[in-house]
């Protein structure tokens, strides 16, 4: 059954990969993926997005909701513990992998995972090596980019980051749902940038 809920998630996201152009252009769905085991770990931001009725959606409603069903299976992240980020963020941002370090598929040309953010919440600038793309699957959200104007981004829209670019998130009134990809230099972690 378990296997069957990741496969369930796989397939969708594949789809949504695969069917929008400027993520399709970013990166290509990979065509390496295997299954791996998965080593559960609970975050109590896993229950806030178990919970959630704010994050709207019409066309990713699919796998918003495969996302959040493989919730209770997944090995949330805990990137930022033992840094001054904050203990509200760290009890209500939410991220987990499903294509890399810790997902329950692997690939050796990009890693996609979600990621979740309740209403109000600032996920202060910070940056990586790898390369990344923001697909906004449900809800809203203001992307801030460094060197560009700040924008609001909802369902279907896409955020991209250069490596190393700083940047930065902020949910307002509503709640936001994103599957994001990483390329290239996908094996370090982010860090906060210092300002």
């Amino acid at each position: 059954m378990t296997r069957a809920i990741w496969d369930h998630l796989l397939s969708e996201v594949r789809k949504a990969h695969t069917s929008h152009p400027g993520l399709s252009a970013f990166c290509p769905f990979p065509e390496d993926v295997r299954e791996v085991e998965v080593l559960p770990n609970h975050i109590p931001p896993s229950d806030l997005l178990q919970a959630e009725t704010r994050l709207a959606a019409r066309r990713y409603f699919k796998v918003r909701d495969a996302f959040i069903a493989a919730s209770p299976l997944a090995r949330w992240r805990e990137t930022y513990r033992g840094t001054d980020i904050g203990q509200d963020f760290l009890d209500r941002f939410a991220c987990y992998c499903l294509i890399g370090a810790g997902g329950a598929f692997a690939s050796n040309l990009m890693s996609g995972f979600v990621v979740y953010m309740p209403p109000g919440l600032w996920y202060p600038w910070h940056h990586h090596p790898a390369e990344e793309a923001y697909l906004v699957l449900a809800g809203e959200a203001r992307f801030f980019r460094e060197g560009q104007p700040m924008e609001v981004f909802g369902e279907g829209d896409v955020s991209v980051h250069a490596s190393n670019q700083p940047h930065a998130m902020k949910t307002e009134d509503q709640a936001v749902m994103a599957y994001v990809v990483w390329r290239n230099g996908f094996g370090t972690p982010p860090v906060l940038t210092k300002t």
